[in-house]
């Protein structure tokens, strides 16, 4: 494996953790809003955080991409 490769991995690594990290306070901050606890709770901020994180995830690639950064 080579530097330029391991480099791609750990960027992935760290877009993928901010992504992540995003979803989930955008579900934990729906969560608090509606006051909602439990499973039904859980499973609402599951579906939010995923949909959040992909969302960022796509929109950061596609800047990514506009911009030149990377192919």
């Amino acid at each position: 494996m080579n530097l330029r490769t391991l480099a791609g991995v750990a960027l992935s690594v760290v877009g993928i953790v901010a992504c992540g990290a995003l979803g989930a306070a955008a579900g934990y901050a729906l969560l608090l809003q509606l006051g909602w606890v439990g499973v039904g709770g859980a499973l609402v901020a599951v579906v939010v955080g995923m949909v959040v994180a992909t969302a960022a995830w796509t929109l950061g690639s596609v800047l990514l991409r506009a911009a030149g950064l990377i192919r």
